[in-house]
């Protein structure tokens, strides 16, 4: 019987899904900036409707965490794409408040589904973390360039909506790559009376539960702190350091510049110095960048704030996808814990545009910056107790391992899953079955005689040699 066992999907599509999910949040500060400039909105209600943008794509993976595999990535990448163009085309399109809202949840809910596709794609490639530093890669240099447009562009709150549906547009052809529903898994797992294994299609818990839940509450507040800041960073640079809109386009440009080089470093250094170095002190930096900028009364210091703080930030955001991915081959725990940071993004505009308003923005970036710290030992911690990747089907194979449903029977856990000792207790890690093969015996080799061993051979029983190669 054939080898059936899917293969991972292709890294490119992927990298334009992350690309297309994250490009809404990189624009927010302009979406919210623009929506308080042209529309009858106060500062915290245009930084509200941002959070409702980003709590649609929040529940988008919350609501799509184990049903990616039964759907198909392929069918739910273009509902995706498709909820983005018609949400986001439609908040462009008019200037009616309840029609904007709308829009903006539709789309938001369009964005997290790619991005939900994205991250279980991701987690089943062989190097997730080179992967996520691709996607990190693209979309930086997207919202890049969208931030040094669209000010010249001209005005209206519709500029930014029609440039992150046309994004969601152009990534369309890329779903073409993806595979669809596996509509193998019961045709080949009922037996010959026609009864299907219950034990098979029973599901299989989520491994290391607790670092997973850990890590994802530290990374939604960490990605809360990182939003806040975010989502009122164009109106720290206008109010508090004095600087137009087109100065402001040319920071944010270069501070996602700054967020290229840092995503080129970190794909570039991998993992020598492993998961824990990156994700605890380049969160402990962030934290004081954040205080740096909101504190910024001029150019010089505003810039200097933003630009490290986005050169820093997408670094330790790739190790921490890869740290989700590494919890879970299936890509569970990659989409857990990539909604919980969108959720932590929701929060962030509406939280950053309260905080200022009581604190001030110097008082607001103290508290960012305290909150980044607190989470920080936590995000560490769980990268110290994962330590290396969970089993998967190759790797099984290339270590001559028993086939996983004869691991599963000895052990009496779910076909289909092998366990793995190593932390407390016992873990099982979800594997996709793996086929039996036919038995190919090597082909024989018959040796024949010279005529001078033949001849020598007369003298005793003939032989015949035969040898396997």
């Amino acid at each position: 019987m054939p080898d059936r066992t899917p293969a991972p999907p292709a890294a490119w599509p992927l990298v334009a899904l992350f690309t297309s999910g994250y490009v809404a949040p990189y624009l927010l500060p302009t979406v919210v900036g623009r929506l308080d400039a042209h529309l009858p909105l106060s500062p915290a209600q245009a930084g509200l409707i941002g959070s409702v943008l980003l709590l649609g794509s929040a529940a988008a993976g919350f609501a799509l965490a184990s049903r990616i595999p039964r759907h198909g990535p392929r069918p739910l990448a273009r509902l995706g794409l498709l909820l983005a163009v018609l949400g986001y085309g439609t908040a462009a399109a008019t200037a009616q408040l309840p029609l904007v809202i709308a829009g903006a949840v539709l789309g938001g809910f369009g964005s997290g589904t790619a991005t939900a596709v994205a991250a279980s794609g991701i987690a089943a490639q062989r190097d997730p973390h080179r992967t996520s530093a691709l996607g990190l890669l693209s979309v930086s240099a997207t919202a890049g360039a969208l931030y040094l447009t669209l000010p010249r562009l001209g005005g209206g709150h519709w500029l930014p909506f029609a440039a992150i549906a046309l994004v969601a547009l152009v990534c369309w052809p890329a779903t073409g790559r993806l595979p669809g529903a596996d509509r193998t898994d019961l045709a080949d797992r009922a037996d010959r009376t026609g009864r299907t294994d219950r034990a098979v299609r029973a599901p299989v818990r989520l491994p290391y539960p607790r670092a997973g839940m850990v890590l994802a509450g530290a990374l939604m507040l960490w990605s809360l702190a990182q939003n806040a800041l975010w989502g009122v960073s164009g109106r720290i640079g206008a109010q508090q350091a004095g600087l137009s809109e087109v100065t402001l386009g040319i920071v944010f440009a270069a501070a996602l510049g700054a967020g290229l080089l840092g995503v080129t470093a970190a794909s570039a250094l991998g993992s020598r110095l492993g998961r824990a170095i990156p994700v605890g002190v380049g969160t402990a930096v962030i934290a004081c960048c954040v205080v740096l900028a909101s504190h910024a009364r001029g150019l010089g210091s505003f810039a200097a704030g933003e630009i490290l703080w986005n050169a820093v930030y997408p670094v330790v955001l790739s190790y921490a996808i890869g740290l989700a991915a590494a919890l879970d081959p299936r890509g569970r725990w990659a989409v857990l814990v990539g909604s919980a940071s969108s959720l932590g993004v929701a929060c962030g505009p509406v939280t950053g545009s309260l905080l200022a308003e009581g604190a001030g923005f110097p008082g607001m970036g103290l508290v960012l910056g305290g909150l980044l710290l607190a989470v920080a030992g936590p995000m560490a911690g769980v990268a110290l107790h994962v330590g290396g990747r969970p089993l998967t089907p190759g790797s099984v194979r290339r270590r001559g391992g028993a086939p996983a449903a004869v691991l599963a029977a000895g052990a009496g856990t779910p076909a289909g899953s092998v366990p793995r000792v190593g932390a407390q207790e016992l873990e099982v890690v979800e594997l996709a079955q793996l086929r039996a093969r036919p038995l190919r015996l090597p082909p024989l080799r018959i040796l024949l005689l010279s005529p001078a061993a033949a001849r020598r051979g007369r003298e005793g029983p003939r032989k015949r040699i035969r040898t396997g190669v």
